[in-house]
């Protein structure tokens, strides 16, 4: 049988499949619920303007654009005059210190979002920023900085100043899509994109307290993929993220976006297809697929590609507008569960405007891997109304929300076998544009969702930046 065959068969059983417990959840556990406890402001002027449908403050795909870390929370964004900034509280404190880094915007384009990262080694807050296929702009806090908030001043002096490599690594001329994550023996990895898309790579650098090392790419542009209407011979792999599990695996869900308008049945339409996972127990040196079978080597000759057997978990053809780079989270068991979302065939076998089409009928679906090892499926019965991505989290009961735009948060038990997905809050009052960035950091550290949200504005007016907190079951 087809792999995809074989997949899918598997995939649809496991959705019509009364749900299996998680294998955490106990009668006694509570299901998810939300309390608002506050809103801060971080700037009542932030930077304005829509490119891609989206904001440069409040892409959903930065990694940490918003962050927790012994106690302290830190925020990135530009302000009105474009210039790059980071803020930082105590947890609970209503205000916000923040300090300009030297760097300012060059581009309207909401892809050149701030990312930050945490060296455990030394202490440092690592900021990378402002890049979409070109180069990009680094900067870097004293040693310590993250270690002793409460004694060390927040002020300019505490971070060096702006680079365009990693204290002399150059990387790429066509870098995208920074992403941090620190590894569980303290050291900083950073994820980005090589070339453009439709046709490029991921790849990985490292940081170890003292310097940066290019491990190099691990995925592949190239191979050739087919679909009912037509080929395609190159394509980038979208990350729904990568992410450290309590366990030190090191999770990535993706799709496939091709090169070639081809593989669909409307150019209007776009060319990402499938949804697939990988993993890797070695820091990201070796990739498996699901079954554990290696795929890739970072910075190797053999490297994930899209002719790999055993990467699709949910099949998807290109004609449904699937979204690139939506979310992803480990439970408690270090099992993976993503958000994905796309145009089911109900509503028609042909996206033909994605904006249009995902807005009037898209849905949200969350995916995991159960207890047995099989992958299942639900679909979240909210509207998206929107053609943006939704953010995923759970609690410490396993309990996943769903936190879509416009600062929506739906949430399902871990004891239902995540069956009973409803609206927790509404996000009336907020005013949000759209997407929101999570604090994926905090929720374990003090049990609080909080995500950061720009209000709506036109045309390039600045309009005021907020972060929102809600106590998650205790």
């Amino acid at each position: 049988m087809h792999r995809r065959t074989l997949l899918a068969a598997a995939l649809a059983g496991a959705v019509v499949t009364p749900a299996l417990a998680s294998g955490t959840a106990r009668a006694a556990d509570p299901g998810p619920s939300v309390t608002r406890t506050g809103t801060t402001t971080l700037d009542g002027q932030a930077l304005f303007f829509v490119s891609y449908d989206g904001l440069v403050n409040n892409n959903a795909f930065q990694k940490n654009g918003l962050l927790t870390y012994k106690g302290y929370q830190y925020a990135v964004w530009y302000t009105a005059d474009r210039g790059a900034v980071v803020g930082r509280r105590a947890l609970g404190a209503s205000t916000w210190a923040t300090v300009k880094v030297g760097h300012t915007l060059r581009y309207n384009d909401s892809h050149n979002v701030i990312s930050m990262g945490v060296s455990k080694a030394d202490g440092r807050l690592h900021l990378n920023m402002d890049s979409h296929s070109d180069g990009f702009t680094y900067v870097k806090s004293v040693a310590g900085l993250m270690d002793n908030p409460a004694g060390l001043s927040w002020t300019a002096s505490r971070f060096g100043a702006p680079q365009p490599t990693l204290d002399g690594l150059a990387l790429t001329s066509q870098f995208t899509y920074p992403q941090f994550v620190s590894t569980p023996d303290g050291k900083l990895q950073l994820s980005y994109r090589v070339a453009v898309s439709g046709n490029g790579r991921n790849a990985l650098a490292e940081y170890d307290g003292t310097k940066w090392t290019d491990l190099g790419e691990w995925s592949s542009s190239t191979g050739t993929y087919t679909s009912e209407h037509g080929s395609s011979t190159a394509r980038n792999m979208y990350l729904h993220g990568i992410d450290y599990d309590r366990n030190g695996r090191l999770h990535s869900f993706f799709t496939w976006r091709e090169q070639n308008a081809a593989v669909m049945c409307n150019g209007g339409g776009i060319t990402n297809h499938d949804t697939g996972y990988v993993y890797s127990d070695d820091r990201g040196r070796t990739w498996r697929n699901d079954a554990g079978s290696v795929v890739g080597v970072t910075g190797g000759s053999d490297k994930v590609s899209v002719t790999d057997a055993g990467l699709v978990v949910d099949p998807l053809n290109p004609d449904h507008s699937l979204m690139n780079q939506e979310s992803q989270f480990t439970d408690s068991a270090g099992r993976p569960h993503a958000i994905i979302s796309y145009v089911p065939g109900r509503f028609g076998q042909c996206t033909t405007n994605y904006v249009a089409n995902r807005t009037a009928n898209g849905r949200a679906f969350h995916v995991r891997r159960n207890a047995s090892g099989t992958w299942q499926k639900t679909e979240i019965p909210v509207p998206l109304n929107s053609s943006q991505r939704t953010k995923l989290i759970l609690d410490k009961y396993d309990n996943a929300y769903a936190v879509f735009p416009f600062g929506r948060i739906a949430g399902a038990s871990a004891a239902s076998g995540y069956t009973d997905w409803r609206i927790l809050f509404d996000g009336s009052g907020l005013n949000a544009f759209g997407e929101v960035v999570i604090d994926e950091t905090r929720v374990a550290q003090d049990g609080v969702l909080s995500f950061m949200y720009q209000e709506k504005s036109s045309g390039t007016t600045p309009s005021a930046l907020h972060v929102i907190d809600f106590r998650l079951p205790a």
